[in-house]
């Protein structure tokens, strides 16, 4: 082969390298990657989460949209982390929700975030599960006990302390105010070191699961007068009740305090994105009833109106809008 036609050849495939490595450069360039903050592994906003960017990941849109949804302290932390551009989405609880738009405390330091919502999911009940040789059989009995109150930056954390200041509680109040994350709970409770545990999530859980078929425990009641009290002066929250029939030794439904999970964003969040995240999971919803028990009686028109204390948005309310929903 002649020198000439050697580098003919030569040239025409670096070209091709060339034009085969740019064009996969402007691709990646033309990916889209979108974050959701979670809660803890043990938890239905992880599932949640995971089963979201799935349905996003295998969506055929062009460009391509890239989802992970990692694991966080979660309803507090989604939304500051929302507040600072580090997630694109975020499950929250609905008084969260409320309480950022209004900046109110936790939020007070972030101010008013412009918070959208996109929908919600399952109510979310505030759970207090005690040693059966706690003496404890009313949230009165919690005093002078060791509780674990949550993990700073959660919305369990921020939830029980409403029900604490409505109670005139500090943690000074409880002989050890612990901080455990839910994966922990089950465990120091089964090994003595905990008379209590307090967490808002949805039924059934598998974190209240284990500590009621490991442990020799049972679910208290969270009523009472200063309950009331907080219900009506907290219109995000609601009475609600953890059904019966859900885990061993709960025969009837149990009252407690609650909202809903609310998968949130923010004005700024590019509505195609939005729009095509809500298509991959109503595209898809039967099957990610599936995916939780605690999504099983999702309803479509419960999940675009329900426990959205923030407006819809746009990129969310156009999907609805061409399915005739709104």
């Amino acid at each position: 082969m002649n020198h000439q036609i050697r580098n003919g050849l030569f040239g025409i495939t670096l070209a091709g390298a060339l034009a085969s490595t740019l064009a996969s450069t402007s691709v990646l360039a033309q990916e889209r990657f979108v974050t959701i903050g979670t809660g803890g592994q043990t938890g239905v906003y992880y599932t949640a989460g995971q089963s979201v960017c799935r349905f996003l990941n295998r969506a055929e849109v062009k460009p391509a949209i890239k989802c992970n949804a990692p694991s966080t302290a979660g309803s507090v932390t989604n939304i500051v982390s929302l507040h600072k551009g580090e997630y694109d989405f975020g499950f929250i609880q609905s008084d969260h929700q409320h309480k950022a738009l209004q900046g109110q405390a936790p939020f007070d330091k972030e101010g008013a975030v412009e918070l959208r919502a996109v929908f919600s999911l399952q109510s979310e009940i505030l759970t207090v599960v005690v040693r059966s040789d706690s003496g404890i059989t009313d949230l009165a009995g919690l005093e002078g006990k060791r509780v674990n109150i949550g993990v700073p930056g959660s919305g369990s954390r921020d939830t029980f302390e409403e029900v604490m200041q409505a109670k005139g509680w500090t943690n000074a109040s409880f002989s050890l105010a612990a901080e455990l994350k839910p994966a922990e709970m089950a465990s120091a409770l089964g090994d003595n070191n905990l008379d209590a545990i307090t967490y808002v999530v949805g039924h059934p859980s598998g974190a209240i699961q284990e500590a009621l078929t490991n442990v020799k425990a049972r679910i208290i009641p969270v009523q009472g007068a200063e309950i009331d009290s907080l219900l009506a002066k907290a219109d995000y929250y609601s009475a609600v009740e953890i059904p019966a029939g859900l885990y061993p030794g709960v025969d009837g439904a149990i009252p407690s305090i609650g909202g809903k999970a609310v998968l949130a964003t923010t004005s700024k969040t590019d509505p195609e994105v939005v729009y095509q995240l809500v298509k991959s999971v109503f595209d898809n919803l039967d099957r990610f009833k599936r995916l939780h028990p605690a999504f099983a009686d999702l309803k479509a028109e419960d999940m675009i109106r329900v426990g959205l204390t923030a407006p819809l948005h746009e990129g969310a309310e156009r999907y609805y809008r061409e399915k005739g929903w709104l």
